[in-house]
């Protein structure tokens, strides 16, 4: 088994792995939020981008879960997922950068990506 490799350590590499993944996905594009921190959009829709919620740690992906799915997450890897009370009403869960790997991450992102292209095709 080989060990465990986190995606970045330092916050500033954190984005530049999210994105690499995350381009790789049909449709992703890579945006600026109004406040100038770097996101990923699907059909114009939020899909992943770094928390910048006081309550979150530094170097955290913020990615679309659907709240089973987080619970799920939360449970079976606290030391990777979380969600603080203000994100706790959002269909989202917390990712720490420094404990995840890229293959891990590909998953997350996937997720994200399946759910926020759903929600771009209910909309009118």
């Amino acid at each position: 088994m080989r060990p465990r490799r986190p995606v970045a350590r330092r916050p500033a590499d954190a984005f530049h792995a999210v994105k690499a993944v995350g381009l790789t996905l049909a449709g992703v594009e890579s945006a600026t939020r109004y406040d100038g921190s770097p996101l990923l959009k699907v059909g114009g829709a939020f899909m992943a981008g770094l928390a910048r919620h006081p309550s979150a740690e530094p170097g955290t992906l913020v990615v679309r879960a659907d709240l089973e799915e987080r619970d799920y997450l939360l449970d079976e890897a606290s030391e990777t997922y979380y969600v603080t009370d203000y994100y706790q009403r959002y269909p989202v869960v917390l990712v720490r950068l420094s404990q995840i790997d890229r293959e891990t991450l590909r998953d997350v992102l996937s997720m994200s990506w399946r759910l926020t292209l759903a929600k771009t095709r209910r909309s009118p």
